[in-house]
């Protein structure tokens, strides 16, 4: 039989109290199981973007037109509403399932032996980015689609989705200042890499805002510029990305750097050129909502390339503890 151990009434306070550190105290997570929950964190992350996107293309942004509630009666569809209910009630639910994949990778990274502050922090960043959009995902709703804020609501996912994929790479490395591996002009071409992504995936939520897709199918307001002049732009910060990539690479190899920067820039060049093909495809063809489904998965896929890219450009090794010397051992003998 398994043992269990006896709870005190003191035991019973502390996990008032802290619960995380009662738990921390009884279980310890082997390296890989802390890997996982970070890792499945990211993962859903990126899922509740698509399932995010699959709600906005089927016109079910309004399915449930209230919020916290489905509708002012009821938590949840009746059975009057269609299927645009069930949607988007659906994907309020998958909130609840990113936060508890967030909260078991905040319970993985406490109960780490040693204790990882800077790896709690990041979890504990996720946790609130995940409330804060919540909210925001109601304030969407109450104001009927205001293209803006849906925009604030897919860029505040990407913040959700850029520390997970932080605490993700940190779980895979040790704690020991970080060293560069490649020089400050490729670090340097890294971070014009870096601005030139981040007016991408903005420009991309304008193209979104103002495009035909108003994730409703009542008249919602749009943003009020020229669809497809924005669309091109989009297109050319696209290929000035896709630019910047290719000759990251090529400098890579012409200063011999080591793989794990060459790697991660090569998988982001790859997915690059496959977001290109679906933006093309879909913009030839009138944005069938599959496709532009699959370009808000490719948006993540894209933006988690670079900031792989960022983090290969250093190594942190596990801190080593400092040991006494024969002289300093010597010296204590004699002592």
């Amino acid at each position: 039989m398994v043992h269990v151990p006896n709870v005190t009434r003191a035991d019973a306070l502390r996990a008032v109290r802290n619960p995380l550190a009662l738990i921390a105290e009884r279980w310890t997570p082997t390296p890989r199981t802390v890997r996982r929950a970070a890792l499945a964190a990211l993962v859903m992350a990126v899922v509740i973007v698509v399932t995010g996107g699959a709600v906005r293309l089927t016109g079910s942004g309004l399915g449930c037109p209230t919020w916290p509630k489905c509708t002012a009666d009821s938590l949840t569809p009746t059975s009057a509403m269609n299927f645009h209910g069930l949607i988007e009630f659906g994907n309020r639910m998958l909130t609840y399932v990113l936060c508890a994949t967030v909260g078991w990778a905040i319970i993985a990274v406490r109960s780490q032996k040693p204790w990882r502050r800077n790896l709690t922090r990041l979890g504990w960043a996720q946790f609130w980015i995940v409330m804060s959009n919540a909210i925001l995902g109601g304030i969407v709703v109450l104001v009927g689609l205001n293209p803006y804020t849906v925009a604030a609501h897919f860029l505040l996912s990407t913040a959700l989705i850029t520390v997970a994929t932080l605490m993700w790479q940190r779980t895979r490395e040790g704690d020991a200042e970080p060293r560069p591996l490649v020089g400050k002009a490729v670090q340097q071409l890294v971070w014009f890499l870096v601005a030139a992504a981040v007016l991408l995936i903005a420009v991309g939520t304008v193209v979104t805002g103002a495009g035909p897709h108003a994730g409703d199918s009542s008249d919602v307001d749009r943003m009020h510029v020229n669809w497809e002049n924005v669309a091109k732009l989009h297109a050319v910060l696209a290929w000035i990305v896709v630019t910047l990539t290719f000759a990251l690479w090529f400098v890579l190899k012409a200063v011999d750097a080591p793989k794990g920067p060459l790697h991660r820039t090569r998988d982001l060049f790859l997915i690059l050129l496959s977001q290109g093909i679906i933006g093309y495809v879909q913009y030839f063809t009138d944005l069938p909502e599959a496709l532009v489904g699959l370009h808000m998965l490719g948006s993540c896929l894209v933006w988690i390339g670079v900031l792989r890219v960022v983090l290969a450009l250093r190594e942190r090794p596990e801190l080593v503890a400092d040991l006494p010397g024969p002289s300093t051992e010597s010296t204590l003998t004699r002592a």
